[in-house]
Order: C-alpha cells, then sequence, then structure tokens
C-alpha cells in the first residue's frame, strides 16, 4: 500500500501528531513520554514566538489507514537566509524505510519549493528544544528534556544518505562524598583572585531578576554552537515564563562579578523522567501530583542550561558553579548528576564532570544528521 502524508492543520490534528510517539514506544522502559500541553505550546502559532522568525508544518503519515510516522519542518529565517538550510524534527516513524523516507522528501520538497539546499535535523525552532538522533545509550532513561528513539533510526537516515553534522554527548555521573572542603576552598581562592562571587538565594522568586541576564549570557556563549540562533526578547519570556517559575533556589547556581552581572551560570531540576512516565503524558487531573512529588522526593538531577562567560572560562569559574550544586547536592540527598546534552566537544563541563564515578554503563550520544538537497 503506498504511503499517505497528511498534512496537520488543527489542534486535533497536533494533539494526534504528539500522540503517535506515546504508541509507537508503548511500553518501552527507557521512553519518557513529553507533556501534551507543553507539546502543543512549543508547536503552536499562537502561543511560541518562534513563529516570529520562523515557519514550521507538521505532517502524519499513513499506511494502511493507520499513522505511521510524524515529522515537523521547520525554516528558521535568519538560517535559511543565511545557510540555506531547512530543518526537521519531532519524526518518528516505524521501521519501514518507505515511510521515513516519506516523511524527509515531504520536507525536502518544501526546502526545494523554498530555494533552500541542505536539510538537517532533528532539531527544533530553538536550541532548548528536543534534538538529536540517539545511536548509543538505547537502556538508559531519557531525561524530561531529551529524545529517544529505536535504534532502526540512524540505519533509515544513513540509507537515505545523511551523514554526520555533530553530535551531543550525555554524562551521568554519581555525586562524590566529602569533596565539598575542597571545593569550597577552590572557588573561595579563585572567587577572591578574579573578583567573581556566588550568589545566595532566599527564594525562587529572587532567581527571577537575574533571568533576563542569564539569557543574554545564553545568547552570548552559546552564539557559536552548531544551529544555535540568538533567543529574540518574546522567546527569553516564554522560556522563563516556562520554566523559571519552577525552579528550586539552591539547584540553581549563579556566579556574578563585582558590579552584580552574571558571568556564569547553571540551571539543574530534580529529575522528572519518573515523574513525567507516571504521568503520560498530562499534568491533569493527578499527574501533577507525581511532578510535585518528584521536586521534594528525588535522588537525581538533571542539568537543563549552564553557561560562562568566554574570559572566565579559563579562570576556574566552573568551580564556583560545581562548589554552589554540590553544597544543594548533599542538602537534598542527591546521588546522582545526569549532564543533559552536550555538543562532543565541550570540554570544559565534559572535563569537570568525566573526573567522577560514571553512574552509566554505556555512553549516551546523539547526532544531528545532515545532507544536500537534491
Amino acid at each position: 500500500m503506498p504511503i499517505e502524508i497528511q498534512e496537520i492543520t488543527s489542534k486535533k490534528g497536533l494533539k494526534d501528531f504528539v500522540r503517535f510517539q506515546w504508541k509507537l514506544y508503548k511500553g518501552v522502559a527507557p521512553y519518557v513520554p513529553p507533556v501534551m500541553d507543553f507539546e502543543l505550546s512549543a508547536l503552536s502559532k499562537e502561543k511560541n514566538p518562534a513563529f516570529e522568525h520562523s515557519e514550521g508544518r507538521f505532517w502524519l503519515a499513513y499506511k494502511d489507514g493507520e499513522a505511521v510516522g510524524r515529522v515537523a519542518g521547520i525554516i528558521h529565517g535568519a538560517e535559511a537566509e543565511k545557510e540555506k538550510k531547512i530543518r526537521f524534527g519531532w519524526i518518528d516513524f516505524i521501521d519501514d524505510y518507505d515511510v521515513s523516507k516519506a516523511l524527509i522528501d515531504t520536507v525536502q520538497e518544501w526546502g526545494k519549493s523554498e530555494d533552500l539546499e541542505v536539510i538537517h535535523g532533528p532539531l527544533g525552532f530553538t536550541d532548548l528544544d528536543f534534538e538529536g538522533t540517539l545511536i548509543s545509550g538505547f537502556n538508559q532513561m531519557a531525561t524530561q528534556a531529551t529524545l529517544y528513539n529505536y535504534p532502526y533510526y540512524q540505519d533509515h537516515f544513513e540509507n537515505m544518505g545523511f551523514e554526520k553534522a555533530v553530535d551531543w554527548t550525555e554524562t551521568r555521573i554519581k555525586v562524590p562524598p566529602g569533596i565539598g572542603g575542597d571545593l569550597n576552598r577552590a572557588a573561595d581562592l579563585i572567587g577572591r583572585r578574579y573578583g567573581m562571587q556566588i550568589k545566595k538565594f532566599k527564594s525562587g522568586k529572587e532567581i527571577l531578576k537575574y533571568a533576563d541576564q542569564v539569557f543574554e549570557l545564553l545568547n552570548e556563549s552559546y552564539s557559536h554552537l552548531y544551529g544555535y540562533y540568538p533567543l529574540s526578547e518574546k522567546q527569553i519570556k516564554y522560556f522563563i515564563d516556562q520554566y523559571f517559575g519552577f525552579v528550586v533556589k539552591d539547584m540553581v547556581a549563579l556566579v556574578n562579578d563585582k558590579e552584580d552581572q552574571v558571568i556564569g551560570f547553571a540551571v539543574t531540576f530534580p529529575s522528572l523522567s519518573k515523574a513525567f512516565k507516571k504521568a503520560k503524558g498530562s499534568l491533569y487531573p493527578f499527574g501533577f501530583l507525581h511532578v510535585l512529588k518528584a521536586f521534594y522526593f528525588n535522588d537525581t538531577v538533571d542539568f537543563f542550561l549552564v553557561a560562562a562567560k568566554k574570559e572566565y572560562q579559563n579562570k576556574g569559574l566552573h568551580a564556583l558553579l560545581w562548589s554552589s550544586l554540590y553544597e544543594a547536592f548533599v542538602k537534598h540527598k542527591i546521588k546522582y548528576v545526569f549532564s543533559g546534552q552536550m555538543l562532543e566537544d565541550n570540554k570544559n563541563v565534559n572535563n569537570l564532570l568525566t573526573k567522577y564515578e560514571s553512574a552509566k554503563d554505556e555512553e549516551i550520544r546523539r547526532r544531528c544528521f545532515t545532507k544536500t538537497i537534491v
């Protein structure tokens, strides 16, 4: 039977688009379902300010009347203009080459109609969306901010002529006992030498006044990363509203200079992976109880964002961040730290975390694929 591709244009269709992955990965232990409300917000022209400078189209693939795949096509305005690229993301499919090829061909045809020359992905509208195809680490539970997929995805992409653009790796460590004193001494020495100080907060609300500076630094320090384009003021507000209302005050580390300007930060969250699995994609009526419990009873944290001003990166700033977070980890009895995705050449953070005992038995690696549109 031929593959039928249908473009999604309604809210009901978007819900079907999101639900497809739940069916595809039903019973797969490492898979963590996203929350429906968060996904619909990211895919909504009315809610996501990324649509002000980007275009997004969404398709479902059907075979014998049954949904067998999905894909998003994204034209990021600045990227399309400068690099002639189109993105694909939110891609999932059964192990049928005709299905995966039909999905990618659909995105490519859109790109060709817009005179674009390269297709790459999986990527989202921004670096804070889901990105990368899992190519190793299939036995590890995904974090709430990372994708899971079946091993056959890589073969499908390579059979279509895709090549590696970049890889992201994920480090998972056991929190080492008894290093607080050494970290504090190093942080104190480095802080006094270079005029850096760790900010302390009495409440999560106090962190909000630095949120704009955090995202300004993110734009500055991530500007050279693959596929990253600066977030607009509206996008910054969107992500502040979406995430910063949930932060645990001592699990956010800020390092400021003498003028109280943010020069480095690390934002971590208690792991919500198990909570999201129990919630099954919905916060209501009971899913939020699992999430709330995860904030207060958890032995694992996930890194969400980490950045530092370039001129301070080789002056030990990461030691101050780690010192601040280690204190919180001990206080909250955290046993495991998951780094989240980092480009494989991010030596500063990778070298810091790989000094400690690993909490995984297989490398976790995700890949962005690219090819010329023919």
